[in-house]
């Protein structure tokens, strides 16, 4: 064990995209910050930021401008300017359009990669203390301090912090070792991930199609490429990920039709097994849980980091709040309050995900035309759209700072 024991006003477990956002927010907010994380934490190094593209809501496009970041990451995202909902082989539709909202864009889409090497340039600029590699062994709380015990490069060392906030995802070391519950579903699908490009262009359209196997998404890239996220049963995986590129893209043309032409190109394709996680509580004493650590959703409607941003928000708000009050950053109250501002946000989207899964994955006749008929509801509804409409874009509710595009 080290003899120098380090510290840090908040301990984050976990550099991916969210615990890497909720460093650069603290940070540059002037708490003192440090993130342990089991990879280098370098340029085009970190596995967590590959190549998977991500849908950014139009309220995390406002929590990056107000962390300082947008501007950087303008220029390689692509806008999505209108989403088209449709039910496979039913009459069932709904658009959603950027100028109905009164927004430049509904939201945008990145590639994993360059949001975190976006968050690293930034944090390069910080003093936040990257601890990489390194993991995290134990963690006890102490009167107003949590002590942790840590692996860093090879050697342990000691590192206390007011706060310590679990960023470490859906198999949460942290979560587990305070042994908090969690409500969990596996789904029986896997999302195919890939870049495809089609022959027609795609004119910032992003499209979702509710299909027998699950919903498939196919999100607009910058060069006329597009994201393709192909929910399948666990029983077909295999079979699709052995086929080669000309029969893959004959399947998928066959399931999503021709609204983009004929799909010409295939990338490298990945498979995740897709599960609902909620944790049953996502504080603790001197700890906050965040991101995939609390929530881990289906793909359906691009939720599932966004959620994880505004956890990001509210989050910082809080305690940098408490900070300039003078109070204790790790308080009991404090944390209730990150708790309280963020159950209501999390219950409605993990309930608006489940049941968009379980209604869309029904067959029975009367269930397919009620669901279409209130798709076509929603398009004629524009009060109704525009509810939908803040709700997905992340919106709705009481926003942070962040999320208004505000400084913290």
């Amino acid at each position: 064990m080290s003899h120098e024991p380090r510290q840090s006003d908040v301990l984050v477990v976990g550099g991916g995209l969210v615990g890497a956002s909720l460093a650069l927010a603290l940070g540059r907010a002037g708490l003192d910050v440090a993130i342990v994380e089991a990879h280098p934490f370098r340029i085009n190094e970190q596995p967590n930021y590959d190549e998977r593209s991500i849908a950014l809501a139009q309220g995390s496009q406002r929590i990056f401008t107000g962390m300082g970041i947008w501007d950087a990451l303008q220029k390689e995202v692509c806008p999505i300017h209108t989403i088209h909902v449709s039910d496979r082989g039913h009459f069932g539709f709904t658009r959603l359009k950027r100028e109905q909202e009164g927004v430049e864009a509904l939201g945008y889409v990145a590639s994993a990669r360059l949001l975190g090497n976006t968050l690293i340039r930034a944090l390069e600029q910080t003093s936040v203390q990257l601890l990489a590699p390194a993991r995290l062994e134990s963690f006890q709380t102490d009167g107003d301090r949590v002590q942790a015990v840590l692996n860093h490069e090879g050697k342990s060392v000691e590192h206390t912090a007011r706060l310590l906030v679990a960023a470490d995802g859906v198999q949460s070391r942290v979560r587990e070792q305070l042994a908090i519950d969690t409500h969990q579903w596996d789904y029986g699908q896997t999302a195919v991930i890939a870049n495809v490009t089609p022959d027609q262009p795609h004119k910032q359209v992003a499209y979702e199609r509710f299909t027998d196997t699950g919903p498939m998404a196919l999100l607009p890239l910058n060069d006329n490429h597009c994201s393709l996220v192909w929910t399948l049963r666990a029983d077909q995986v295999d079979e699709v990920m052995g086929l080669e590129d000309t029969e893959f893209l004959s399947r998928l043309q066959a399931r999503f039709g021709y609204r983009l032409g004929r799909f010409t190109r295939v990338g490298t394709r990945h498979a995740y097994p897709l599960q609902l996680l909620r944790a049953k509580q996502s504080t603790a004493q001197r700890l906050a849980l965040i991101g995939n650590a609390v929530h881990t959703l289906h793909p359906i409607a691009g939720q599932g980091f966004n959620l994880g941003l505004r956890d990001v928000a509210a989050l910082a708000e809080v305690v940098i709040d408490a900070q300039r009050r003078g109070g204790d950053i790790g308080d009991v109250d404090v944390l209730r309050r990150y708790a309280d501002w963020r159950q209501t946000d999390q219950r409605r989207v993990v309930a608006f995900t489940d049941t968009m899964v379980r209604l869309f994955g029904q067959s029975l006749t009367p269930v397919v035309g009620l669901r279409d008929a209130g798709m076509l509801a929603l398009d004629l509804c524009p009060p109704a759209k525009h509810w939908f409409g803040r709700l997905t874009m992340g919106r709705a509710g009481r926003l942070p700072r962040l999320a208004r595009g505000l400084a913290l």
